[in-house]
């Protein structure tokens, strides 16, 4: 993994960009912020999803033990309608793939999961989630957007992750001194016609404490 440093006055940051995820182990170091695994897509999975109308896309909101994602995740797809064959297969099985991952990493017996439907201005602002660590997975549309401040005002400068691609993000409660000030948001998309897949794996310690 190559790990760009960066410090802007107090806030220092790095963000690792792996090419294999197994390299993706340097998120839980000290000085890395963020961690990116570079990859894309099957082009037919791709083409797949933009085919299908935004009402028809997955949307869920659970938590649950590691080895109920794929169980679950068959049921979200089978409640949404989404026809089955080869590209369902892989978003199902990368699903499953990248939670067990991510709940490895992060020792996390039980993780929340997401499916969001974004055709909106959804979380336009950067900021930092109030958790301690964070997957998110960009399926269909522009991928998550993220920069330094120092000051938490907008970066004036920022990257977007791309589609396919998971990036993990530490929030406010992950114990590191000094703030990494690294920012992140969705992509402005209102008014645009574009509609994103997004995953969010988050780590759930107690499943009871989040009720």
């Amino acid at each position: 993994m190559n790990l760009v440093r960066r410090t802007v006055k107090d806030a220092a940051i790095g963000v690792g960009m792996a090419d294999d995820p197994a390299d993706l182990g340097t998120f839980v170091q000290p000085g890395c912020a963020a961690a990116i695994w570079r990859r894309k897509m099957p082009p037919d999975v791709e083409v797949w999803l933009d085919g299908i109308d935004s009402e028809g896309l997955p949307r869920a909101r659970v938590i649950l033990p590691l080895h109920a994602v794929g169980e679950a995740v068959q049921h979200l797809f089978d409640m949404a309608n989404l026809p089955d064959g080869s590209e369902r297969d892989w978003l199902q099985q990368d699903i499953v793939g990248l939670a067990d991952m991510f709940s490895d990493l992060m020792k996390a017996r039980f993780l929340r999961l997401r499916l969001d439907v974004v055709t909106t201005n959804a979380c336009r602002k950067f900021h930092v989630d109030a958790i301690t660590a964070r997957l998110v997975c960009t399926y269909r549309g522009t991928g998550t957007q993220y920069g330094i401040s120092s000051d938490g005002a907008d970066p004036q400068r920022f990257f977007t992750v791309q589609t396919g691609s998971p990036i993990l993000l530490r929030g406010t409660l992950w114990p590191a001194e000094p703030s990494s000030g690294l920012l992140h948001r969705s992509p402005p998309i209102e008014g645009t016609g574009e509609t994103r897949l997004v995953l969010v794996l988050d780590p759930v310690t107690d499943p009871e404490d989040e009720i």
